[in-house]
């Protein structure tokens, strides 16, 4: 007899029974030589299957040591396990353990994906190895559309996929009528002629006569090991089976088993649809709801800015003297028109405008009342952010020619045009003792403060000065900055213009941007706590990821085993399931913005009073975050799919 192959010494394999220890091996001393056909042949229960795992190396022997041409199983890793098994075994089950989801040539190609074989080269052989098989017409089939026999024999091609230098057959006839089994014997005897290893675990002796060598085992214990004549017993001549063509490069070989990965990912997700889409509800309301949110929290926070600009509060006022409490501030008198007017041409001012006031009585006809008469600039209406109603402003022309023009608000429209059908436009005014013709009325403007019930009338700066005050000096000076300018900045840059203009610092300042800035933190509080809230869907939608997840593995569990017993990876099963949970994840991460920008079309189409304002940034992150959830969810069922043990895994249903 040639060299051993393989070698086992004094070996043990027990299991925990309760408080007790079951032995199912004990004192196991075998060699088998290469090229040699060999049967483990014992009752049920005697050990021979448990030897058949350790032989194969999907179990670990308790005690002892084991040797595969030389090398010591015994402190190996999992995933050095997984190379001996890719290359030196081949197994073939009595139940054939393919793959429902892929073809005869998908579940043939298998074992190659993992030991890195370029994909032409996978699938001529994959194709050779059926043809021979004679199932050149079945290559496309899936399991369940083909017999026991063609199943037993896809799996046979299985085995030899990597070159298959021992083949271990467990039960090979076990589940196949007479016929279907002597051809699946004959099968062996040929492989076993062309210089394969055939190991054999049967408890059938008609079977076991096919082998050069029974080893009959009982209680765990070898009690007979003798040559079968019948069989012929020269295994000196025989050569190496032909090794299988060459492995890819190590970055060709990482695409190849991501992309197996990948397809197989797909293929379960296809087979349990309903499953999947229910998987992915929790992520889909969760990825809408946030982006929903982020985008209504943007639009909200747009249009109440853009209300606050209508109103001023991106504005600076101007008073003479050095604060509100200064009680000389009466007596100064250096705000100037002028001053104004060069404010106005600042590239960071969107718009400026002189104030004067006085209160006064106001007649047209025989109605009296008093009203506040503002004298200001053509800018005015900009700063303050008011709309016409009827007719229109007074411009430049109105200003610089002291105009005896007005524009009333709505209270003074309905105080001396309470007759709607009455046109106020064009019609005189007296205030005071100064007439004034009316060309145009202000929308009502909302202050933030309640509704005001006095008379507000604006005349040109230059009309109140000159006509009712006889002043030459302003009261103040409203400044409106632009959008993009900061506040404190242009407050600064205002401060050094009119110190500049003044020779010194006879003004003060008053800022209202901390209306806006204020409700600016109001909205992205309101929206970051709202965006929170909806952010625990996405949680609750990660837990539901895991939870299918780990039932996943649970009904793959055989599929895993047999994955792992031609050759994958600890790596290759958790990159499967990691895949699976990430593009569970990934795609209702896409249906869930899909969702919320179609709610962003109908929030528009119904006409509310703002938008939902979409931004990339969100969008970009919600993506991330179902991808990261993915990750994160899909860690621990993915992990204990690849801790699985390769025997138990095989043998649960």
């Amino acid at each position: 007899m040639s060299q051993a192959l393989l070698q086992l010494r004094d070996l043990r394999r027990e299991f925990p029974a309760g408080d007790q220890t079951l032995v199912v091996l004990a004192d196991i001393d075998l060699d088998i030589a290469a090229g040699e056909m060999v049967a483990i042949v014992g009752q049920s229960g005697s050990g021979k299957s448990t030897l058949m795992n350790i032989l194969g190396c999907l179990d670990r022997p308790s005690g002892g040591s084991y040797r595969v041409a030389g090398r010591q199983t015994g402190a190996m890793s999992p995933d050095e396990l997984a190379e001996l098994r890719r290359e030196h075994f081949g197994f073939i089950f009595q139940r054939y353990h393919l793959l429902g989801d892929l073809d005869a040539i998908g579940n043939v190609e298998v074992p190659a994906v993992y030991a890195g074989m370029p994909g032409p080269a996978r699938t001529a052989r994959a194709r050779a190895l059926l043809r021979r098989l004679g199932l050149a017409d079945r290559t496309g089939h899936t399991p369940g559309q083909l017999s026991g026999g063609q199943q037993q024999r896809v799996s046979i091609a299985r085995a030899l996929m990597n070159g298959g230098e021992v083949i271990l057959a467990d039960e090979p006839t076990g589940a196949l009528d007479s016929r279907s089994g002597e051809e699946v014997m004959a099968i062996l005897g040929e492989l076993h002629a062309e210089g394969h290893t055939i190991i054999i675990v049967t408890h059938d002796m008609a079977v076991a006569r096919h082998a050069q060598r029974i080893i009959e085992i009982h209680d765990g214990r070898i009690v007979a090991d003798r040559a079968n004549p019948g069989a012929g017993t020269d295994v000196a001549g025989r050569h190496r089976p032909e090794p299988p063509p060459a492995g890819g490069s190590h970055w060709q070989a990482l695409r190849d088993r991501f992309v197996e990965a990948f397809r197989m990912a797909l293929l379960a997700m296809n087979a349990h649809r309903l499953r999947t889409f229910l998987t992915m509800l929790g992520i889909i309301i969760g990825i809408a709801s946030v982006v929903s949110v982020v985008a209504l929290g943007n639009g909200s926070q747009q249009q109440i800015l853009s209300n606050i600009s209508a109103l001023g509060t991106n504005t600076i006022e101007v008073y003479p003297g050095s604060g509100f409490g200064d009680m000389r501030s009466g007596r100064v008198q250096t705000l100037k028109a002028g001053d104004a007017i060069a404010l106005a041409r600042q590239s960071y001012v969107d718009s400026a405008t002189p104030n004067v006031s006085t209160s006064v009585t106001a007649r047209h006809g025989s109605q009296s009342a008093t009203a506040q008469v503002s004298g200001v600039g053509e800018q005015y209406f900009r700063v303050k952010g008011l709309k016409l109603s009827e007719g229109a402003f007074f411009g430049t022309e109105a200003v610089s020619s002291i105009q005896q023009v007005a524009v009333i608000d709505q209270n003074t429209r309905a105080q001396f045009f309470a007759d709607t059908r009455q046109n106020p436009i064009g019609q005189v005014i007296l205030l005071g003792n100064v007439p004034v013709r009316v060309v145009g009325v202000a929308q009502k403007q909302t202050t933030g403060f309640g509704s005001s019930s006095s008379l507000s009338i604006w005349v040109p700066y230059t009309t109140a000065m000159s006509r009712m005050l006889g002043q030459h000096y302003l009261s103040s000076i409203t400044v409106r900055v632009s959008d993009d300018t900061p506040m404190d900045a242009a407050e600064q840059a205002v401060t050094r213009l009119l110190r500049l203009r003044h020779g010194s610092e006879d003004f003060f300042l008053s800022n209202s941007a901390e209306i806006r800035e204020t409700i600016e933190q109001t909205t992205q509080t309101m929206t970051l706590m709202i965006g929170a809230i909806a952010a625990i869907a996405l949680v609750v939608g990660g837990i539901g990821v895991m939870n299918i997840m780990l039932v996943s593995v649970t009904e793959r569990t055989r599929e895993i085993g047999v994955r792992m017993a031609v050759g994958a990876r600890q790596s290759d099963i958790m990159q499967q399931f990691l895949i699976e949970a990430v593009l569970v994840c990934l795609l209702g991460g896409l249906l869930g913005i899909g969702l919320a920008l179609a709610l962003g079309r109908v929030f528009a189409a119904a006409g509310g009073s703002f938008g939902m304002i979409f931004s990339t940034g969100s969008i970009v992150a919600a993506f991330a975050c179902s991808s990261l959830i993915g990750v994160v969810f899909g860690f621990l069922p993915a992990r204990n799919a690849a801790q699985l043990d390769p025997v138990e895994a095989l043998a649960r249903e």
